[in-house]
């Protein structure tokens, strides 16, 4: 993660977007006291909205919640397969 204030930002924003585009890092632009901007490459946007758009269906939440019942209980998933 790169961190930078506007004045850095302004000095150096083609190398600070290239690190960006490339490396796929993730830039915060610090704007005060609470207060900032994050910069990141439009691949790793799309990457998170469909992990949003993946685990808004109510389906999927209940899927990945039983995933995680049963690591948690050390179930096996084999069994679930041999059964199906």
């Amino acid at each position: 993660m790169l961190i930078a204030t506007v004045s850095d930002f302004r000095k150096d924003i083609k190398s600070y977007l290239d690190r960006v585009a490339k490396n796929f890092e993730i830039l915060i632009i610090n704007r005060g006291k609470d207060s900032g901007i994050v910069v990141m490459s439009l691949k790793e946007y799309n990457s998170l909205m469909a992990t949003q758009h993946e685990l808004s269906s109510r389906k999927n939440e209940l899927r990945l919640d039983s995933a995680i019942t049963k690591l948690k209980t050390q179930t096996s998933f084999e069994k679930d397969l041999m059964e199906d």
